[in-house]
């Protein structure tokens, strides 16, 4: 298909310059909102999983939380240096798809690709859970409800993504502003407070720290490690999405990635820091974020204001993959991977299909899971890591395929990184396999299958079709052009006309059932036939079963076969009605004749659509 393109130019005095769609693109400031909300909301559960892991140590365990924080922070830059590279290289976005597959061989791209899409599928499905488990909390009377409150959330930011990234980007920017400065007030205030101004949350919940443990080995530290990395997750969205920028496209989107790092990793020591300072241990039926709310802020209306927004932004935060998985499906159809279908785009720059299907399959597993969270979250992180890896990896090729000025340094960074992601990757999966990470392991080749099994299809139908091939010098064909008709009208006269327009010879014919009311119908059709008298032929076509196509399809066949130098088209005469409701009072006798010669002969199918208003 030709794409038309228009150079850059002057725009003649009085005219208004053409819509290229940049105003349905995304600035660093709507790119953060729309595409960093899975990152930011994150900070709401990273840290309380670095916590949970260390309380296995007791107290002297959670003194690790701070040292813990940090090396995250520090994998933290170097993702975000990473992926400033990432977005330079490849700027038809795609992250760790698009670096394996120009680096690491189609096998490996496909591998990204398919970590990539269960990660954004399962982002959808935790965040909307956590968002209205959130809820629940505050309001219990709910919480039978919660599947039917998780597939509302669903349709509404499904709905705000139909409309176009830019829009979903400016509903978003409030909340996760509100967020963001909540946390950061909740940091430089605590940092101001030698203890705990309130405990009242925490209050008459259990504690969940080990009693008698004091050994702390590097074991803990690195499941802690890969747990806290979870954090990490959606820090990749922006490389995705880089075709959803304002030109200039590659700076914006390296301005927003390099605010996502900033942001995320302030916050995420800053609560490191306070949990410290407060000696916080985590208890059953409460938060870390919340506990740390109460202890900076006390028991008031700032402490709501901090719940309610991460409530918001939790449910929210599925938004990322909507930003960053169609752009992703795009890539995958463009190389013949998945159905051509999803790399088509709306007038409002929205890849409608992507967004459509990443909101089915999230419904489909959040009716599995009933809406819980912890049904979700043990699968949530392994995805991104094995991403975060591939595209490190291919970053390091990257580099010494280049050899430009510090090339090494960059690829030492670029290989340190891949091989803490991995480790996280494989301890993450390893710990959590028996809780449900093995439907990673099962799905991940699954999907890999059915990437290669799409690509095969279409090479196939490319090797049929002859693509890239010349093809042989059209040329004139005999035609005839068969009419099917049950009664005379000007839906009739008009479908004649149409044929004798289309072909050399038009042939009509009508089905005959031996009943005697269908008899006594095709007698009165052929007499007003005759009357008429068109200068076309009614052929009868004699069926001994209630059937309709077959008959028609069988005569298309002994017509071929009989003249095998002509070709035959079948012309389905069809009404088109006023109101879209009346279209029930149709018979689809058109739609059964089409199907029967589709099935069963090579015949050109034309369904003529005659309008009635």
């Amino acid at each position: 298909m030709a794409v038309l393109t228009a150079e850059p130019g002057a725009v003649p005095a009085g005219d208004e310059p053409p819509d290229t769609g940049e105003r349905h693109r995304l600035t660093a400031v709507t790119g953060l909102a729309a595409l960093s909300l899975d990152a930011m909301a994150s900070v709401a559960y990273g840290p309380e999983a670095i916590v949970l892991v260390l309380a296995a140590a007791g107290a002297h365990g959670l003194g690790f939380t701070l040292p813990v924080t940090l090396a995250i922070a520090a994998l933290l830059a170097v993702l975000v240096a990473s992926y400033r590279q990432v977005i330079a290289a490849f700027p038809d976005g795609g992250g760790s798809y698009a670096v394996a597959r120009t680096h690491l061989g189609a096998r490996t791209s496909l591998v990204a690709a398919a970590s990539l899409v269960l990660d954004y599928v399962l982002n959808v499905a935790v965040a909307v859970t956590a968002g209205v488990a959130a809820l629940t909390s505050a309001f219990p009377a709910l919480y039978d409800e919660r599947l039917w409150l998780c597939l509302a959330v669903l349709a509404l930011i499904t709905a705000v993504n139909l409309r176009g990234i830019v829009e979903s980007a400016k509903v978003f920017i409030v909340p996760t502003a509100v967020f963001v400065g909540s946390v950061f007030v909740l940091i430089v205030v605590g940092l101001f407070r030698s203890s705990p101004v309130s405990t009242a949350t925490a209050a008459g919940h259990s504690s969940v720290l080990a009693d008698n443990a004091t050994t702390v080995g590097a074991l803990l530290l690195l499941k802690a490690f890969a747990s806290g990395c979870s954090a990490l997750t959606g820090v990749e969205a922006i490389a995705n999405a880089v075709p959803s920028f304002r030109v200039p496209r590659v700076k914006r989107a390296q301005r927003a990635e390099v605010a996502l790092g900033a942001v995320l990793g302030v916050m995420l020591i800053g609560l490191s820091v306070l949990i410290s300072r407060f000696h916080l241990q985590p208890v059953e039926g409460v938060t870390v974020l919340a506990q740390l709310a109460d202890a900076s802020l006390g028991h008031n209306a700032a402490f709501y204001v901090i719940q309610f927004a991460t409530m918001i932004l939790l449910a929210l935060s599925a938004n990322t993959s909507f930003g960053g998985l169609p752009v992703l499906l795009k890539l995958l159809a463009r190389d013949n991977y998945l159905p051509h279908v999803f790399a088509l785009k709306a007038d409002r720059q929205v890849h409608r299909h992507g967004v459509l299907a990443l909101a089915l399959v999230s419904a489909a597993l959040l009716v599995f899971s009933g809406g819980d969270t912890n049904t979700l979250v043990p699968l949530f992180a392994i995805g991104v890591f094995i991403g975060f890896t591939i595209a490190q990896v291919g970053m390091v090729r990257h580099w010494r395929l280049q050899r430009g000025p510090g090339w090494r340094g960059k690829a030492l960074l670029n290989g340190f990184g891949a091989v803490l992601t991995g480790v996280s990757a494989v301890v993450v999966t390893a710990s959590k396999f028996a809780d449900g990470a093995w439907l990673i392991v099962v799905a991940l080749p699954l999907l890999v299958a059915a990437f290669r099994a799409v690509h095969r299809a279409y090479a196939r139908i490319g090797e049929r079709l002859g693509l890239g091939r010349v093809p042989g010098t059209p040329h004139r064909e005999r035609s005839v052009v068969i009419v099917p008709v049950s009664s005379i009208s000007r839906l009739t006269s008009e479908a004649l006309s149409a044929a004798a327009s289309l072909g050399d010879e038009v042939r009509a014919v009508t089905v005959c059932h031996p009943d005697p009311e269908d008899r006594a119908h095709l007698h009165a059709l052929e007499r007003a036939w005759a009357e008429w008298d068109p200068g076309v032929p009614l052929i009868r076509l004699n069926c001994a079963r209630r059937t309709l196509g077959r008959p028609i399809a069988a005569y298309v066949r002994e017509v071929a076969a009989a003249e095998p130098a002509t070709r035959v088209t079948v012309l389905i005469p069809e009404t088109e009605p006023e109101r879209l409701w009346q279209r029930l009072l149709q018979n689809q006798r058109g739609a059964v004749v089409a199907h029967a010669v589709r099935r069963e002969t090579d015949a050109v199918i034309c369904r003529l659509r005659f309008r009635l208003s």
